[in-house]
């Protein structure tokens, strides 16, 4: 099997979960929409092109290995929007634009946001037969993004190079350990700052999670549904996905 291996690191990141209200919550890991888009962003596709990203989402499988979950960073956010009356019969393409109103006619709204500080996990992409680019291909716009990536959110940016990786092994599982052993061999020739290394060596495996057709070695510990499967941009539409987790024991 060929697997795509890259890895996700950041000061913080926010992989979003079903919101209601004013809560806005964070997984510890991402998730199906979250892996669709990052890596659309990476090949260009905007974010109105349904297709292209339906064919990332059903073309490929994916499982993440999770080394960090990072700490629960929650922020109380306040933010100034108008009305749906007030926008109407204005044009409104930008944040900018939804702002250029008298401020009597913007109302405050209240929102708690979280976030995941010092998370890291691996991803692993599995290419199926009707998949419209090579592992290759990914990797190379991994390397050479043609949108911003971020993890989550626009205010998260990758704190770590992606090392994007394309590796030959049984399983997911597997092809992580080589991953991480090349990551390891990469850093120790590494030029260290007078403080540390420019980047820390990769915390070990803790957690499989992988959804349908992903080729992971071992049986699943719990099985769960995930609403982030992506259906329509538009109004942020999303199905259920069943999801299976592995635990990966460090003893020894």
């Amino acid at each position: 099997m060929r697997f795509l291996i890259f890895q996700l690191q950041a000061p913080l990141a926010s992989w979003g979960d079903t919101a209601v209200g004013e809560y806005r919550p964070s997984r510890d890991y991402p998730g199906l929409s979250a892996l669709v888009g990052l890596l659309g962003a990476a090949l260009g596709i905007r974010r109105d092109d349904e297709a292209a990203h339906a064919a990332l989402r059903d073309h490929y499988a994916y499982t993440v290995g999770i080394q960090s979950p990072g700490d629960l960073l929650r922020d109380f956010h306040t933010a100034q929007v108008p009305s749906q009356a007030t926008l109407k019969k204005r044009p409104h393409a930008s944040r900018r634009d939804e702002l250029v109103i008298p401020g009597h006619d913007l109302n405050t709204i209240l929102s708690t946001r979280d976030y995941r500080q010092g998370a890291a996990c691996v991803v692993a992409v599995e290419a199926g037969e009707t998949a419209g680019y090579s592992l290759e291909q990914l990797a190379h716009a991994l390397r050479r993004p043609r949108f911003t990536l971020y993890l989550g959110r626009k205010s998260c940016p990758p704190g770590a190079p992606l090392f994007p990786q394309v590796i030959e092994a049984a399983d997911a599982e597997s092809a992580f350990e080589t991953y991480l052993d090349r990551l390891r061999a990469e850093l120790a020739h590494q030029s260290p700052t007078p403080d540390r290394p420019l980047f820390e060596q990769p915390p070990p495996l803790t957690r499989l999670a992988w959804g349908a057709n992903a080729t992971v070695g071992r049986a699943p510990d719990l099985t769960t549904t995930r609403k982030d499967h992506p259906l329509r941009r538009k109004g942020w539409m999303f199905g259920d996905r069943t999801e299976y987790v592995a635990l990966i024991s460090q003893e020894g």
